[in-house]
């Protein structure tokens, strides 16, 4: 177990402008007594996917509400995080094979993670199937109650994953799904509370930023900005479908010779498999100069998503499976009319034909993507209409307060 990550300290206070007096208010109301709870966050990685994302705000601000928080990351070699993908495919619905060997590597690491968790905490939170077996394997020492954070869909698992994983799920006090629909087959945790992910108003792939300086941004990795993009940002990943992006692209710019494509990803070191995909989609992508394929090692980090995300003409997240989509919250938030994959948490944020368009297909894609930049007004329409949304149901103040309620409850109980 890594030592504890490091954040940067944040205050509820500068999000008031955002979210509004109420509901700073009303949070700090809520955390008053749980002030002192000592609380810890456990997850597979400190960067690269939504659940590092969440975790640099989240953290932070449940330490100004007066909560003593920590946030650490497993350790695993490649054999564990191979193995650990393997599960998150296998529990997503792909059928893959899971012989007792493999299964052996889930536990090892599991064992000795828990091994090294030391300290004593009110409330531990356990995120996805990476360090799912940590309280089994400390047989609940270590804190009061321990908490199962689930972000993928799990509506559908591949039995043999499902079966394996839920004798180490039947020791937690309570679990968090994304929505109803993704509690899988004979769940044994009797709490079970639904809290989709958030994102920060304020982080930098997220602050406000000039339009001319996101330009300027995007040129420097060979894209025009004189010309419409579409984009995409996604880990380089099966369900996300980014073959299937580059083919819609291709199926736009036979109608709009002038149109680009970017994929934007990022590597993260839980995710061995990211690079045998990236070198697919590149292989995919062959000698185009319109189409970018970029990655955080090429120095695209949070601020120049943000660039690419304000820059974009149209936003796509055409995934085939997926927990929730931040990247779709993200681009909302930023006013872009967004095309989404008719999967997991994508139709929570978008409304077919109100906030973006949902499809199904390769050629619902292009056609949606011809629509909208045949239609800047009712892109720019369906944007505005996106970022209220995000507003109203997708910022981290939203995410705090259903989890001190919940920790409330829970105590109380």
């Amino acid at each position: 177990m890594h030592e504890p990550v490091s954040v940067t300290p944040r205050s509820l206070d500068a999000l008031r402008p955002v979210v509004g007096e109420e509901e700073v208010e009303a949070l700090r109301e809520l955390a008053a007594p749980l002030r002192g709870m000592r609380v810890l966050h456990v997850n597979a990685t400190a960067f690269g996917g939504g659940v590092a994302e969440i975790l640099s705000t989240h953290i932070p601000l449940l330490r100004d509400l007066g909560l003593e928080a920590e946030w650490r990351v497993i350790h695993g070699d490649e054999a564990f995080f191979r193995v650990t993908k393997a599960m998150h495919n296998g529990l997503q619905g792909m059928e893959l094979p899971f012989p007792p060997e493999i299964q052996e590597i889930w536990r090892e690491g599991n064992r000795r993670n828990a091994a090294q968790l030391e300290g004593a905490y009110d409330v531990i939170f356990i995120h996805d199937p990476q360090p799912a077996g940590i309280p089994a394997f400390r047989e609940r020492r270590g804190a009061r109650l321990w908490i199962w954070r689930c972000h993928i869909d799990t509506r559908t698992p591949h039995p043999p994953f499902w079966s394996f994983l839920l004798p180490y799920l039947s020791i937690y006090d309570a679990a968090i799904f994304t929505m109803a629909e993704y509690v899988g087959p004979d769940f044994p945790v009797r709490r079970v509370a639904f809290i989709p992910p958030t994102i920060d108003p304020l982080s930098p792939k997220n602050a406000p930023m000039k339009e001319n300086e996101a330009r300027a941004i995007v040129a420097r990795f060979g894209v025009d900005p004189q010309r419409p993009l579409l984009l995409q940002v996604s880990r380089f990943d099966p369900w996300k479908d980014p073959i299937g992006v580059i083919d819609a692209y291709r199926l736009v710019k036979r109608e709009r010779p002038e149109v680009q494509l970017a994929l934007v990803g990022s590597m993260a070191h839980d995710d061995p498999e990211g690079w045998w995909y990236y070198d697919r989609t590149l292989r995919h992508a062959g000698e185009d100069p319109d189409l970018h394929v970029l990655h955080n090692f090429h120095g695209v980090g949070a601020w120049e998503v943000n660039a690419f995300q304000r820059a974009a003409a149209v936003v796509i997240q055409k995934s085939l499976r997926e927990g929730f989509g931040l990247t779709v919250t993200e681009a909302l938030w930023k006013g872009k009319p967004v095309i989404g994959g008719r999967t997991g948490g994508i139709p929570l944020q978008i409304r077919d034909g109100e906030t973006g368009f949902l499809v199904d297909s390769v050629a619902a894609c292009a056609e949606k993507a011809l629509y909208l930049l045949s239609h800047p007004e009712e892109g720019q329409a369906m944007g505005a209409r996106g970022r209220e949304h995000v507003r109203r149901h997708f910022l981290c103040t939203r995410g705090l307060r259903d989890e001190l309620a919940l920790l409330r409850e829970l105590i109380a109980g």
